[in-house]
């Protein structure tokens, strides 16, 4: 796998302006590279630290164009933009991620499909085109189960945990409004998350094993790294992953371990993810450095370097609201706000990244400072 290599004074477009475009922007520009953004929200995070704005919904063809005549490459931020619009573009403008990852991963079952292709270890599913199909999912992979819907969900969006038949009718209304995906739960030990970038001739590049704890289906804080001994059994399903799904670029692969300490594939991103923020200060190079690295064609790093161990917490509207006053106060603390105009109780809105020699020590003191945020 070859394409373009970009010299710095090229541009680079981004479908997404949210702040993972953001942060992408930001590396990009510290190499030379100019940036374009599209995005609907004129406010977006990113549109204030781009070279150049397009204001447009991701399904807007013309503005798509607009943005390819103007990019040198286009890379995304969010897979949830316009697979079929991506597909007509990548014939006429430098895409190399492609649309195929797109595609198959907005869709949770297809998803589903090719990591059981994939030959990866993943949790039995079944797929719920209608109502009844609810019975399958009860008869085949049992009490309790989570459903969720095929596309659109994120952050706990679009899901239910059916635990027994009370949870029927809530999960009926779920179906008929989308074909959903049901799967079997798993009494969970640990969840950690793999950050991986592709680049020019297949070059891997394998950021450190992260421990993920979420909270209301919320990633809540990344501790890496992992305290698990997971990291080659986990670069062996990715392995298999890569050699499956078309990727080049940063992505990550989320897994559950369970009770049993069975490693099991959750869910892929197909891009940069919330659980790799650390690597900007922790690394030797972060997410999107080796994001942008890939996608201009330059040479990844043979190794990525944990230069210190690290816990990062999400800053969420209510974390703000809770910690804001306390960041003139901690130093220590790496603060990232990412200038969203809108503060929600469980919008994500920063982060804060701790470097630390040690990291439990570290977590205990921040999870006392996270105290009362449900309050």
């Amino acid at each position: 796998m070859n394409f373009k290599t970009l010299n710095f004074g090229s541009t680079i477009g981004i479908i997404g302006g949210g702040q993972l475009g953001k942060m992408m922007a930001q590396s990009a520009q510290k190499m030379g590279y100019k940036v374009i953004v599209l995005d609907p929200d004129e406010a977006c995070p990113c549109q204030y630290v781009a070279n150049d704005f397009i204001n447009s919904n991701y399904d807007d063809i013309d503005a798509l164009n607009k943005l390819g005549k103007l990019s040198d490459v286009i890379t995304y931020e969010f897979e949830n933009i316009s697979a079929t619009q991506l597909q007509t573009l990548v014939s006429t403008y430098n895409i190399p991620q492609g649309y195929e990852a797109i595609q198959l991963l907005q869709d949770r079952l297809t998803e589903k499909e090719s990591l059981q292709a994939a030959q990866t270890k993943i949790a039995p599913f079944v797929q719920i085109s209608e109502p009844s199909d609810l019975q399958e999912a009860i008869d085949t992979i049992g009490y309790p189960f989570i459903l969720k819907t095929r596309f659109g969900g994120y952050d706990g969006k679009g899901q239910i945990l059916v635990e027994d038949e009370s949870a029927l009718d809530e999960a009926t209304e779920l179906v008929k409004e989308q074909e959903c995906v049901a799967e079997q739960y798993l009494a969970l030990q640990q969840e950690v998350s793999l950050t991986v970038t592709i680049g020019n001739d297949n070059q891997i590049a394998y950021f450190p094993l992260q421990e993920n704890e979420h909270q209301n289906q919320i990633l809540f804080k990344t501790i890496v790294p992992a305290r698990s001994d997971k990291t080659q059994e986990a670069r062996e399903e990715v392995e298999k992953i890569i050699n499956h799904i078309h990727f080049v670029g940063t992505f990550t692969v989320e897994f559950f371990i369970d009770v049993n300490d069975n490693l099991y594939v959750n869910e892929i991103a197909p891009r940069p993810h919330n659980s790799g923020h650390y690597s900007i200060e922790a690394c030797d190079y972060s997410q999107f450095d080796t994001h942008i690295l890939a996608v201009t064609g330059q040479q990844l790093p043979a190794n990525i370097e944990l230069l210190k161990p690290a816990v990062m917490m999400n800053l969420l509207g209510r974390d703000l609201d809770l910690l804001e006053d306390q960041f003139s106060s901690h130093p220590e603390w790496h603060v990232h706000v990412y200038g969203k105009t809108e503060r929600k109780p469980d919008r994500k809105m920063g982060h804060i990244t701790i470097l630390t020699d040690d990291v439990n020590q570290t977590e205990s003191e921040m999870l006392e400072k996270f105290e009362g945020r449900y309050n």
